[in-house]
């Protein structure tokens, strides 16, 4: 294993996530992980748009490249204790596509 036991990026920049509270879900992972003592096994990161534009704010969750889309607080909060603490995927959240770029029309 790595140095973490999970890696969650979440996008904060690009066309729509910031608009749609990626900052909001960023903070409340990063301190709901350090609130739940798990911060030195979960790497919370900002990530670089992941081509999901519309889709957000996007969530993506590593060594099980687990995405997930429409992530608001309550949702952020839900992903850190089922999946981060619990080990299970969020089925609610869980984005399903095919590989690469999948936005929205505008």
């Amino acid at each position: 294993m790595g140095q973490y036991k999970h890696h969650v990026f979440v996008c904060t920049s690009g066309g729509t996530c910031p608009g749609q509270g990626s900052d909001l879900v960023f903070a409340a992972l990063k301190k709901g992980a350090a609130a739940a003592g798990i911060q030195n096994s979960v790497r919370v990161n900002h990530s670089g748009c992941m081509g999901q534009c519309g889709n957000g704010p996007m969530v993506a969750v590593y060594p099980e490249a687990v995405w997930y889309s429409h992530v608001d607080v309550a949702g952020a909060e839900q992903i850190l204790h089922e999946h981060l603490i619990a080990g299970q995927v969020v089925e609610q959240y869980r984005y399903v596509a095919p590989p690469g770029d999948n936005k929205l029309p505008k």
